[in-house]
């Protein structure tokens, strides 16, 4: 296939059909089961939405940079010249830095931006920044907050665990149990950062349908798993997973199921687990009762299960999302500890995984190695802040905050920079959130659409999408490199991320540093040639950059081989250890524990979510919002176009509700309504569903945020959950994100509805009208 026919996004390899704007994306014959997600994106990039020209808001222009913060979101646009534009940008820099320091600039850019590994928005705001003398970053993900601080204290870093997962092709030939926490879900599968290039789940979920696995799916959704055939759905209170874990674990012990050899070879501090089983520190007995009075699942239930896990070879596996809450880190740290109590962790077919259908990547045997990568340099600005603590940091500025065992600042910043993301989208209590965000002097962003960011900021520039430029997909564990030829010009005045930041880096001084005397075309070669060598350590013989550009794709695939991590730490724990304090799996975690955490203690166990602890608060809001990734976009991105707008109800996103739920509130199918708590509301389509348990509504992600005004109670009119949820530190040790914990009211909407008007531009005007 030839590099001209073939493009890569996020969600999969595209054939292109045509050229220039009459140009179509159509599905590639080398994905067996391709994302419908990009087949508009041509007539998406193309729409209305884009941001054309520079823009900046009147009276920052008008009264000086850094006037007026306050009337972010408020004031009407200007577009002006790109030169203009990028004086401004440098000056908002330079007088920041001079005045403040560079600790006073945050660098933002949390997102997916695009598959090319070259105009990663991410890399290129960040190297840009760290010439100039550095910025305040973040930490972690709003994905995996919990988990990436948690594991590697307990068994092993995120990033590692997530590229060695047990391959589908062994769970399918070994696995004869799949209990899954949170599902498989396919519509998250559907994506890689970096790009898919074989969807990979459907196909391996029917085969070990079709070699006789059994699947057991415990959630309150029952659709998060499609394996083509039939699959046991245990409904459970959301987060209380970490208690039916608990008491599985009790009947494992109660009932001597557990491998005490593995135990103790293998694993430090079971003892004092089990001691909290049995209830020695507090007089509770976390037995299946226990559990189920906590979970709404019977105590039978959690006992078969745990029988069954221990009579066969099983794999547990926990979706992402639940470590997305209050006390996050507990639900992962007991599969974990079952785990190692039924042993089987390092065999073929067994132990735990975290994260199969979380991307398509996880769980393929395709070689890893790091691909083309852009070089971000060095950064001597210590401050950080843990990602999910945006507003945080931005509401106050110099008070300490707990993270992983030490306690740190929120600096002070006065200039955000944002390129290739959008907060008003993964970020929690987007009020909250809206309100902080107008307190910095300098807000400027790099947008491709006319976002929320973009509306709320001061000075927009336009960037070019993936289809308008050339680059290099690569993701780690899938199946191809793939040649990203331009498929279309520039929309408007857009440029690249690399060309906005080489016009800055020239006014600032800096522009040798930054691009290092190489063109865009030259740093896709350089970055080609400097993987070759480590790809070759990985067996894959990569061809020249020539011949790569000119066949356009590259096929990875190759027999599996080698022994991952932690089947080498089974068979030989001396000789490959862990990576955790003791070497071996913590059951018991003394550093933990030694932290002082209450929110987090030295063992996996059951705590409370915060919007319980009020009784009162859950009797005004008895139901249990889960926001899920959705199925029609990547998070937010091409909400606009018209896959995302074809699952909309009357241009809202639908509400998932329990048709007794419904019933018992007066609602009807199809009806508009008001979702509601003590942080905001949002108006949604109903649509009423025997797939969804009782007390719990699903409203997944995505839907552009919306809000009727930016000085009044927050109302979203899209139906974007983040107006509601928790910004909340998952505990002191992540303060990962806690968005699904949260408790909501839904009721009819009365009156007339208010017109959506997340995708019409703001309002411009020029420098001869009188503001």
């Amino acid at each position: 296939m030839k590099a001209h026919a073939l493009t890569a996004t996020h969600w999969g390899l595209y054939q292109i059909d045509g050229s220039g704007p009459e140009a179509r994306l159509a599905p590639c014959a080398l994905d067996p089961a391709p994302s419908p997600i990009g087949l508009d994106m041509v007539r998406a990039v193309q729409s209305e939405q884009r941001v054309r020209r520079p823009a900046v808001r009147r009276s920052w222009l008008d009264a000086g940079i850094g006037a007026h913060p306050d009337r972010r979101g408020s004031d009407a646009f200007v577009e002006i010249p790109w030169d203009e534009a990028l004086d401004l940008a440098a000056q908002a820099l330079r007088s920041t830095i001079d005045r403040h320091g560079n600790e006073a600039v945050f660098g933002g850019s949390y997102g997916w931006a695009s598959a090319g590994r070259f105009h990663h928005a991410q890399s290129q705001v960040h190297r840009f920044l760290n010439m100039l003398g550095g910025y305040v970053r973040h930490t972690d993900s709003y994905s995996l907050g919990a988990a990436r601080v948690l594991m590697p204290h307990i068994v092993a870093p995120m990033d590692e665990l997530n590229v060695q997962h047990t391959s589908w092709n062994v769970l399918a030939e070994h696995t004869r149990l799949f209990i899954t926490f949170g599902g498989v879900p396919w519509k998250n599968a559907q994506v890689t950062p970096g790009g898919v290039g074989e969807h990979a789940v459907p196909g391996a979920l029917a085969e070990m349908r079709r070699r006789g696995v059994r699947f057991v799916n415990i959630s309150p959704v029952a659709s998060d798993i499609d394996t083509g055939g039939p699959v046991e759905w245990i409904p459970i209170r959301p987060n209380t997973d970490a208690a039916l874990l608990i008491g599985m674990a009790h009947t494992l012990l109660n009932e001597t199921l557990l491998d005490h050899g593995f135990l103790q070879s293998h694993c430090v501090g079971f003892d004092r687990f089990a001691a909290y089983l049995q209830g020695r520190p507090d007089g509770v007995v976390k037995d299946a009762r226990w559990a189920g009075q906590i979970t709404g699942v019977p105590a039978t239930c959690i006992e078969a299960l745990a029988r069954a896990a221990a009579a066969q070879r099983t794999t547990i596996n926990m979706a992402w999302s639940l470590q997305r809450a209050h006390h996050g880190e507990q639900p992962f740290w007991a599969l974990v500890t079952v785990a190692a109590m039924l042993g089987q962790i390092g065999l073929p077919g067994g132990g735990f995984g975290v994260g199969y259908g979380a991307t398509n990547m996880i769980g393929n045997a395709n070689p890893r190695f790091s691909g083309p990568t852009l070089p971000q340099g060095d950064n001597p600005v210590k401050a950080f802040i843990p990602v999910a603590r945006l507003a945080d940091m931005l509401e106050q500025p110099g008070q300490p905050f707990d993270y992983n065992g030490q306690r740190h600042h929120y600096p002070e910043i006065h200039l955000v920079y944002w390129a290739g993301g959008n907060p008003f989208h993964h970020h929690q209590n987007l009020s909250r959130l809206m309100q902080a965000w107008r307190r910095p002097r300098h807000v400027i962003v790099h947008e491709q659409f006319w976002t929320a960011t973009a509306k709320l900021a001061d000075l927009v520039l336009p960037a070019t999408t993936t289809l308008e430029r050339s680059d290099i997909a690569y993701a780690s564990r899938e199946r191809y490199m793939v040649a990203m030829r331009r498929v279309l010009a520039p929309v408007g005045e857009a440029r690249d991320d690399y060309q906005i930041f080489q016009s800055l880096a020239r006014r600032l001084g800096v522009e040798q540093a930054f691009t290092e005397g190489r063109t865009a075309e030259q740093w896709l070669q350089h970055l080609y040639g400097d993987c070759i060598g480590r790809a070759g350590k990985a067996g894959v013989q990569l061809p020249s950059f020539e011949n790569f550009w000119a066949t356009g794709v590259i096929d990875l695939a190759q027999p599996e081989q080698g022994v991952v991590m932690l089947e080498a730490f089974r068979q030989d724990p001396g000789a490959h250890p862990l990576k955790t304090p003791s070497g071996r799996i913590e059951i018991y975690s003394d550093r933990i524990a030694g932290f002082g955490y209450a929110d987090c203690p030295g063992h996996a166990c059951w705590l409370e979510p915060v919007e319980w602890a009020g009784a009162p608060l859950a009797q005004k809001y008895p139901l249990h919002l889960l926001s899920d990734q959705p199925a029609t976009k990547l998070h937010s991105q091409l909400d606009h176009g018209s896959f995302s707008a074809a699952a909309k109800v009357h241009g809202r996103e639908p509400l998932q509700m329990n048709r007794r739920d419904a019933a018992a509130r007066g609602l009807r199918d199809g009806q508009l309504v008001r979702v509601f708590n003590g942080r905001g509301a949002c108006l949604a389509a109903l649509r009423c569903s025997d797939q969804i348990a009782q007390g719990a509504v699903k409203l997944s992600t995505g839907a552009w945020f919306d809000p009727a005004g930016v000085d009044t109670p927050l109302l979203d009119k899209h139906g974007n959950p983040n107006a509601l949820t928790l910004d909340l530190g998952a505990s002191r040790l992540s303060q990962g994100c806690s968005a699904q914990t949260c408790l909501v009211e839904v009721v009819a909407w009365d009156g007339p509805a208010p017109d959506v008007t997340a995708f019409k531009l703001p309002p411009f005007t020029t420098l001869e009208t009188t503001p």
